[in-house]
């Protein structure tokens, strides 16, 4: 899952289409090296004027001189499908994926099979000054910077402020917790949007409320199988399924909420019969006026809820990451094109032409970003607090695992659930279960 991208746009697109992109214009010459950057889907598609990474990399191929011109490759929509595009061609050694879009939580594994080229130690400054803190830590894997932050992403907390204001809610003097939120969406009948149906998004919000307790899914990554500690079945383990299980029995999850996902828990919070509160990534505020709503000025943002008052919110964290493919012919000046690619400049552009945040906190203060993103101050403060979900080579299963035992919501047990989906996760690793 890449925390809502705007995929939608380009969900058409079922295979990898090589776009080359200004080399003409661009002044490239035979003699330039020849980057391929295999991109995710982000609204721009190959429009070198679209305001996504397309139109990055024809400025990045323009301002390089003719030292290297970049291709871009789009990838297909789903993340599960990028990984795996991008896998089998980096296993089969292919010196033609020089820069890739990664999602987070597929780096450690990338990075653990040898698919990612060394970042260079003088570059390291460059690529982590000035960028929030969450989006640092999740490009790395084994205590080392192995891929560069581009954008990052979270989520906040939306409510409609008249609904704050009838249940006694203070959302702009504090944060509130889940178990206040839960009251009152119970108090005045309304919702809550959630992501709770059987996919990635359903493991954001577990990771989200177990790390809000002061807990981890995953203690200790190993790397080696039999150094993996698992933190699930745990305090923070129990309070988080006690708070999903809350959401469900009070059924301010919506009539749906074991299927719902982004956009469902959106629709949920526009109708204005149902509409409270929602946990959601920032391109709602967009989504809010494209799609008809009327109350757009009782709408009101937050920090993501805490787990408990004794802890501070963990909210979710999503982004892209550059990779530089391990067998590039060209990693030197792949890194290079990486630091124009995640330039301030081209943050700015991509944040203002696709809505998606930037990883650099100077970004926030750029006067179209505060006009265009009015929360641009709490999505900063956001990011320098969020949590990346667990790092490890094994996340594909750990997602799985954790997806299946605590589906249904209504069906979460706090007091066995946490420990059973552990159980699975370690059984699955051993190879003594399957999913």
């Amino acid at each position: 899952m890449k925390s809502h991208r705007r995929r939608s746009s380009v969900a058409m697109v079922l295979s990898a289409v090589t776009l080359t992109v200004g080399l003409a214009a661009c002044s490239s010459t035979e003699d330039s090296a020849r980057l391929t950057w295999y991109i995710n889907p982000d609204g721009g598609g190959s429009n070198p004027e679209g305001g996504g990474q397309a139109q990055i990399a024809a400025q990045c191929t323009e301002a390089a001189g003719g030292a290297y011109s970049i291709e871009i490759q789009l990838l297909p929509n789903s993340a599960s499908d990028q990984r795996q595009q991008l896998l089998r061609r980096l296993a089969g050694g292919d010196s033609g994926v020089d820069l890739m879009s990664l999602d987070p939580p597929f780096i450690p594994e990338f990075a653990q099979a040898g698919y990612l080229a060394p970042v260079p130690e003088d570059m390291v400054e460059a690529f982590t000054e000035d960028r929030v803190e969450s989006a640092v830590t999740a490009s790395e894997w084994d205590g080392k910077l192995v891929t560069v932050p581009f954008w990052a992403n979270t989520q906040l907390l939306w409510y409609r402020k008249s609904v704050a204001e009838a249940a006694g809610l203070d959302l702009e003097g504090g944060n509130v917790t889940w178990e206040q939120l839960v009251e009152a969406a119970d108090s005045q009948d309304v919702t809550i949007g959630v992501q709770a149906n059987r996919y990635e998004g359903y493991t954001v919000w577990i990771n989200a409320l177990i790390a809000g307790a002061g807990g981890e899914i995953l203690v200790n990554p190993g790397p080696a199988l039999e150094d993996i500690e698992l933190g699930l079945d745990s305090d923070a383990g129990r309070e988080a399924a006690a708070i999903v299980r809350s959401v469900a029995d009070a059924r301010v999850g919506g009539p749906s909420m074991s299927t719902s996902d982004e956009t469902v828990a959106l629709n949920l919070f526009q109708d204005p019969d149902t509409s409270g509160f929602l946990v959601n990534w920032p391109y709602v505020w967009a989504a809010f006026p494209a799609n008809g709503v009327e109350f757009i000025d009782d709408i009101g943002w937050a920090m993501y809820p805490a787990t408990n008052d004794e802890g501070d919110p963990a909210p979710p964290y999503g982004g892209i990451s550059i990779g530089v493919g391990a067998f590039s012919e060209h990693p030197d000046l792949a890194y290079e094109a990486a630091e124009c690619i995640t330039s301030h400049e081209h943050q700015l552009l991509y944040m203002v032409g696709t809505g998606n945040p930037a990883s650099r906190a100077s970004v926030f203060d750029e006067a179209e970003v505060v006009e265009q993103f009015p929360m641009a101050d709490v999505i900063r403060d956001s990011l320098e607090v969020a949590v990346p979900r667990p790092q490890t080579q094994y996340y594909g299963d750990l997602s799985t695992a954790i997806q299946r035992v605590w589906s249904p919501p209504n069906g979460v047990d706090p007091d066995a659930t946490p420990a059973r989906s552990a159980e699975l996760i370690m059984d699955v690793l051993r190879g003594e279960a399957l999913l």
